[in-house]
């Protein structure tokens, strides 16, 4: 995964936002910490991972990978925000849990996160982020594609005034 080139898509993205609506002025930091919390809630929602009491399957996988991408564009929008978009180390494997636990770590990386916007708990969240990421079972390649993807959209539905 080329991280150099997907923080300069997003940080295009961002200002592009910031810009039209705006922001460029404002501290977007805790708005965008709350965003993520709900996308991967929403992630969760999609992975049905925690509900069972339901017999219903999860979403399909190219639903939990776009829902996946909404969450990596708001950690690349927080590593803009505190000035690290560099020096990230890609671990590979992901520890053998269950699903529920990557998305608590998560939860309890973001939790960090928000207490203190250091690079030590960036790394931290992003990392728990992409170990999440393995366990659903993407590659570093099918998460890139995703975001390039959605990152196009997230372009048009700023032309549409979405």
């Amino acid at each position: 995964m080329n991280l150099t080139k997907l923080f300069k898509m997003q940080h295009t993205l961002d200002m592009k936002i910031e810009k039209q609506h705006g922001l460029e002025k404002e501290s977007l930091i805790h708005k965008k910490i709350l965003a993520l919390y709900v996308e991967v809630g929403e992630l969760a929602n999609e992975t049905r991972c925690f509900k069972f009491w339901s017999l219903k399957p999860p979403a399909e996988t190219d639903v939990i990978l776009e829902e996946y991408v909404d969450g990596v564009h708001f950690i690349l929008s927080l590593g803009i925000e505190i000035g690290k978009t560099s020096g990230i180390e890609m671990q590979q494997n992901a520890e053998e849990k269950t699903l529920t636990a990557h998305f608590a770590d998560v939860f309890n990386a973001i939790a960090e996160f928000e207490k203190n916007h250091e690079d030590e708990q960036f790394i931290r969240l992003f990392s728990k982020y992409m170990h999440l990421g393995q366990a659903l079972g993407f590659s570093g390649a099918q998460i890139e594609d995703a975001y390039m993807k959605k990152n196009e959209v997230n372009h048009d539905r700023q032309k549409q005034g979405y």
